[in-house]
């Protein structure tokens, strides 16, 4: 039994349990959902229907894509249903011999119109959409990485490593100077070493820009890591997996509260790490990060950190706000990204990411502050 098939087989579970006949997954535009990539293989552009009597039904936009990527026990292109959802419904549907009245669940990002219309055109089925159902389990699902997804992701990382270090030597030796320069440069070499490319748009900050979370636009022709703090965030995307680290450089003279705010999220950063270990809750990592920079009259305005996987930002999520109930458990693969920013004195964010395994965190990213 292939990863695909194990990953299908929880899912199938769930919904006996729930008495679920049928499910559809959608990852289109707008509309996109990483968990057809987690259960087939298919890279993006697929319907796919899981039937409780354990079988799935792939309806791929690009069925030349779908004979190289996707595994699944029938695969269909979408023309064969007029490149209509509610169409390709009814077929698998009909393919799996859905007794009419059972329940059948659409994705819940559908709108209302949209439900509207399969209610009236599949009205045999009791259609439903709603937040905590198939789509959310396998949400839940994906958190916990399988030994397959962690063998990618340490993989993953080691590439990151490699380039953080060429990042610090070229940088730091003045051969890459402008923000567009960086960006190129990352995106060339994750390319080189077998990446899909970047897991985002990377983030290149210069000491001017670097007081904002998340700089806009995220980088310039402007010059990188002149005096003061400059913040690059980047991820690189493996076998679909990203990871997601921030560098920040610390270039000499820096001001006492400069040292004082790269004191800081260091410190943040260790305390955060020492907390990580199977059922501790996510929310207390992240007061026990605040409560540092709170002692010195600063607040980090932002989460301490989140998931990675397929996307750039999954469960489970590392934040402070009281609706937060997530605990770690081995398998998941996260980041920690405390950070403080200052309209005068610019910005700082240390991120690296984390497998959490049966006997401790193992860090898969060696991201860092860079003096120099």
């Amino acid at each position: 039994m292939s990863a695909y098939d194990e990953r299908r087989k929880k899912l199938y579970e769930w919904m006996v349990n729930e008495r679920i006949a049928m499910v559809m997954f959608e990852d289109t535009e707008g509309r996109r959902d990483p968990a057809i990539r987690w259960m087939t293989g298919q890279p993006s552009d697929a319907l796919l229907f899981l039937s409780a009597e354990g079988k799935s039904l792939l309806v791929p936009w690009d069925a030349n894509m779908a004979a190289v990527y996707a595994q699944a026990d029938v695969v269909i292109p979408y023309g064969e249903f007029e490149r209509r959802s509610v169409k390709a419904l009814q077929g698998a549907a009909a393919l799996f011999k859905i007794p009419l009245g059972s329940r059948v669940e659409i994705p819940p990002v559908t709108s209302y119109t949209n439900f509207l219309k399969y209610v009236g055109d599949a009205g045999e089925y009791d259609i439903l959409c709603r937040n905590s159902g198939t789509h959310g389990e396998a949400e839940s699902l994906r958190a916990i990485k399988d030994e397959e997804e962690q063998e990618i992701y340490r993989k993953a990382g080691g590439i990151t490593n490699e380039i953080i270090d060429l990042l610090e030597n070229n940088i730091t030796a003045g051969r890459i100077p402008t923000e567009i320069d960086v960006v190129l440069f990352i995106e060339a070499e994750c390319r080189k070493r077998g990446c899909e490319g970047t897991g985002f748009e990377t983030l290149a900050a210069g000491a001017g820009r670097s007081f904002g979370i998340h700089a806009f636009p995220a980088y310039t022709a402007e010059p990188f890591a002149g005096p003061g703090l400059s913040i690059l965030d980047f991820g690189l995307k493996y076998r679909g997996y990203t990871t997601d680290v921030t560098l920040s450089f610390a270039k000499a003279p820096l001001s006492p509260a400069q040292e004082k705010m790269l004191s800081l999220t260091e410190k943040a950063y260790e305390k955060a790490l020492s907390m990580v270990k199977d059922g501790v809750y996510t929310r207390e990592i992240s007061l026990a990060a605040d409560a540092i920079f709170g002692k010195a009259r600063k607040a980090m305005p932002h989460a301490l950190g989140h998931g990675i996987g397929l996307e750039a930002h999954e469960a489970p999520y590392l934040r402070s706000r009281q609706d937060n109930t997530w605990q770690l458990r081995p398998g998941m693969v996260f980041t920690l990204e405390p950070g403080l920013y200052d309209p005068v004195h610019g910005g700082c964010r240390l991120e690296n990411d984390i497998l959490l395994t049966e006997s401790g965190p193992e860090l898969l990213t060696k991201a860092r502050i860079i003096r120099f």
